[in-house]
């Protein structure tokens, strides 16, 4: 398979020296400027062009949950799942303020979804549960990190320049917080939160179930591959695929929030040349995603105290990024404006 290439250093410098000569005082607009140049790089264009993003849903339920980890039970998945089609959630209503592309696809809901007009790439029905076995063999994460490739690849075709992975899965902070424990170092207690919203007793159960899953673990050499199988989620690896093939492709990638976030980690243990490609949209209120954001070296543009999924953080931020290519192709310089530009 072809390498993720780096982003283009020559434009992101000319879009740097464009920076400085806009009539505004050097990095006045802040993380817009630095954004812009970002997309310079990965766009390979001084200028970047407005985006036209693409949002997935994966939806996926989980084994975990039979331990009491989630607020709500499993059926809500597929609920959920035809909410989206039916345009009733939070990142359906999003996505057409943004005029984003929005795709649905069910990498591994335990219920029948089959009438749903989604895309049916069902891996296996549902995970195992983690706190005693993996969660996929190898060679179902391979193939759940192949239905993410297929869903970039159709996105890409259909002419997107930015890939949004939204998620929906009961129970799956769970293997989110077990990933990220296990991939960046960090304790069951500065990663694993409340989630949808389990109560004090709930989140004891939840943080003993990851503490478990990772004891399973301990002293075992894992690669990429096998930490998601053994931890992850069908969603989570399809998502984790979304963003392989993405950047593969040359396609700037905009993180959501937690979910999100641990299957980026994945997808950097899967391959580190991945890191230049990936955006942070917003921090999530949901404990340890700072942390998780963090070990990306990734700073989010904004916190509005998101815990949704979905994509929603993500497709929320869209605008910024529109709005940091329109102000870095559409000022005048100093020169073009006649204005006397700073002298020392």
């Amino acid at each position: 398979m072809p390498r993720i290439p780096a982003p283009n250093l020559s434009t992101r410098q000319a879009a740097e020296a464009r920076q400085q000569q806009l009539t505004k005082p050097a990095g006045s607009l802040g993380k817009l400027e630095q954004l812009a140049v970002t997309l310079a790089g990965l766009q390979g264009r001084d200028i970047p062009l407005p985006l036209s993003p693409a949002i997935t849903v994966f939806a996926g339920d989980h084994g975990v949950c039979a331990e009491g980890v989630s607020a709500f039970p499993p059926e809500v998945t597929g609920a959920m799942v035809a909410n989206f089609v039916h345009g009733g959630a939070a990142i359906s209503v999003l996505a057409r303020a943004n005029q984003a592309r929005l795709e649905v696809v069910d990498a591994g809901v335990a219920s029948d979804l089959s009438t749903l007009p989604i895309v049916h790439a069902k891996v296996r029905a549902g995970s195992g549960n983690l706190r005693h076995e993996a969660a996929m063999t190898r060679q179902q994460a391979e193939a759940a990190l192949e239905v993410g490739r297929d869903a970039a690849r159709r996105a890409i075709a259909d002419g997107a320049t930015l890939l949004i992975a939204g998620d929906m899965g009961i129970g799956n902070t769970t293997p989110s917080a077990a990933l990220i424990c296990r991939l960046t170092g960090h304790g069951v207690e500065a990663i694993v939160g409340r989630g949808t919203g389990v109560s004090d007793a709930g989140l004891a159960v939840k943080r003993q179930v990851v503490a478990d899953a990772l004891a399973r673990l301990a002293g075992q050499t894992l690669d990429g591959h096998g930490v998601l199988a053994e931890l992850g989620g069908l969603e989570i690896a399809a998502m984790a695929g979304f963003y392989l093939e993405g950047a593969r492709q040359g396609v700037p990638l905009l993180l959501d929030g937690f979910i999100s976030t641990a299957a980026a980690l994945a997808a950097h243990a899967i391959d580190a040349d991945i890191a230049p490609w990936l955006l942070a949209s917003h921090c999530s209120q949901e404990t340890g995603h700072a942390l998780a954001l963090q070990a990306l070296g990734l700073s989010p543009l904004i916190d509005l105290g998101f815990r949704l999924g979905e994509g929603s953080g993500a497709a929320a931020a869209l605008p910024l990024l529109q709005q940091a290519i329109a102000l870095h192709a559409g000022m005048a310089t100093f020169a073009e404006a006649g204005v006397a530009g700073k002298s020392a």
